[in-house]
């Protein structure tokens, strides 16, 4: 199997990491946070994060031209710090949180054959900028 490099983003977020950490996990939240631009959705997600639990996120776009599932397993779980999953297409991600404040969200994963990594790199950077904006507007 040839190993890819890993795409890497990163964010900082000027919140606790108790609400982060709530606000990254909790169905509800991620459904608020959880798009690239006000184009998209998620109209359903489950979540149950801790090791052997599973996710799945169904995104697309609000006119229903495209979508997809995003789907997979814990692999490990430390609270406030680390998140480790393998998606169902087998590709790895690993999430880690920093201490302090701002905290530091930086997700790495293992890209697809498609699309290209840098349209790859942007969604997931879209997403996770969507979160922190998210988040920091809650402490407001």
């Amino acid at each position: 199997m040839n190993q890819k490099p890993m795409i890497t983003v990163t964010s900082e977020i000027h919140a606790p990491i108790e609400l982060i950490w709530k606000l990254w996990n909790d169905p509800k939240a991620i459904q608020q946070w959880n798009n690239i631009n006000d184009d998209w959705h998620n109209p359903v997600v489950e979540n149950d994060p801790r090791a052997g639990g599973k996710f799945l996120y169904r995104m697309g776009t609000k006119d229903g031209s495209f979508n997809f599932d995003f789907t997979g397993t814990y692999d490990e779980v430390v609270e406030h710090k680390l998140i480790t999953y393998t998606l169902n297409s087998g590709r790895t991600a690993k999430i880690t949180f920093s201490e302090g404040n701002p905290v530091i969200l930086t997700e790495a994963f293992e890209p697809d054959d498609k699309p290209s990594v840098e349209e790859q790199r942007n969604f997931c950077q879209a997403v996770v900028d969507s979160f922190k904006s998210y988040v920091e507007e809650k402490v407001k």
